[in-house]
């Protein structure tokens, strides 16, 4: 070993790694770079004292190697799993906690939590502090990486598994999700079977693709029923109380008011109850409300709330098996999972009124 690979090795930076082209030291990375090994290692484990230009140089030069750490850990280190919300204050993001622990507990595995205040992707701060603490993986709810983000997790053998994903994820990013298009196609035809004919949606923000999933179950029922959509039934909120007490005054103050109401989340689905009695109609005799997620206070609302049962626990177990899995270096066969949704009927839908 020369002296430099000796210094980067001190760093920490792991000494040869694989590269599509053989193997690569981060002492050839460092010359082809113009920097010294410690500075490349001090990219490698996300230090800020590095100038952005310098870094910058560092990391295209790590991405034209295709350098990728290798995966060991140390027996002494901790074990962490960083657990990355785009918003923390719900009792969704608790049913996901609940079930990242009931895998990373028993594999004495802990989780750091991080929030991104409502963006679906994190700045550079985080990504430098998850490269510093060098966790198992890294799980993000409802959020995502840019390309540069995701190579940065990858050149350093961190994976990283996705839930609930906002958006469309590139080919070989695993995805934890559920059924939503057909849980919005579901909660749809049982308002229709009911006798409902003007029913509209509430879902989520429209560039998340969860919402748009459950709105396009939406108009599938629709269509099998033969009934035209009516876009002023068709509403993005963003699946908090707020967002359907917005809408749902909105809604219910039309002259030809809808006679039931999807909403996309069963936050959403407690503002538009609310909105209801705020304007004198009772639920379900005046207006029928389906609420997405089943989380546990559903059941105890008065009226009682149907809703579309979202596996969130199973969910967040799954996606941590998945990010433990790859840590070890398995290759699970199925990278991309959708898990089953269910209709839980409950007491907030009925038929329509006869007249309105």
């Amino acid at each position: 070993m020369t002296s430099t690979d000796a210094a980067g090795a001190a760093e920490g930076a792991d000494g040869p790694a694989s590269t599509a082209g053989g193997t690569a030291t981060i002492a050839l990375i460092a010359a082809e770079a113009g920097v010294s090994v410690p500075t490349v290692s001090k990219v490698l484990n996300g230090r800020t004292d590095v100038a952005a230009v310098t870094r910058a140089r560092v990391e295209e030069v790590i991405d034209r190697y295709q350098y990728r750490r290798r995966r060991g850990r140390t027996s002494t280190g901790p074990g962490l799993i960083d657990l990355v919300f785009h918003e923390l204050d719900s009792a969704w993001a608790t049913q996901i906690i609940k079930g990242v622990e009931e895998v990373a507990g028993p594999a004495r595995v802990g989780v750091v939590l991080s929030e991104l205040g409502g963006a679906h992707r994190p700045r550079q701060e985080w990504l430098d502090d998850v490269l510093a603490r060098r966790p198992r993986g890294v799980i993000l709810v409802l959020s995502d990486l840019d390309p540069a983000q995701r190579r940065q997790l990858e050149t350093r053998s961190i994976p990283f598994v996705v839930v609930d994903t906002a958006g469309e994820q590139p080919p070989g990013v695993p995805v934890v999700g559920s059924a939503n298009w057909a849980g919005g196609l579901a909660a749809t035809r049982h308002l229709l079977g009911l006798g409902h004919r003007r029913v509209a949606v509430i879902s989520g923000p429209v560039d998340v693709l969860c919402s748009r999933a459950r709105i396009d179950g939406y108009r599938s029922a629709l269509d099998e029923a033969g009934i035209a959509t009516d876009p002023a039934l068709i509403r993005y909120g963003d699946f908090f109380v707020n967002g359907g007490y917005r809408h749902g005054l909105e809604l219910l103050s039309r002259p030809d008011r809808p006679t039931a109401i999807f909403a996309g989340s069963d936050f959403q689905a407690l503002g538009v109850m609310r909105a209801a009695r705020e304007l004198g109609l009772r639920v379900p005799e005046d207006v029928s409300i389906v609420g997405f997620d089943d989380l546990p206070v559903t059941e105890w609302l008065g009226p009682a709330l149907t809703t579309v049962h979202q596996p969130l626990h199973e969910m967040a177990a799954t996606a941590t098996r998945l990010v433990l899995a790859l840590a070890r270096g398995e290759t699970p066969t199925n990278q991309r999972i959708d898990l089953a949704t269910e209709l839980v009927v409950r007491e907030s839908t009925a038929p329509p009124p006869v007249a309105v």
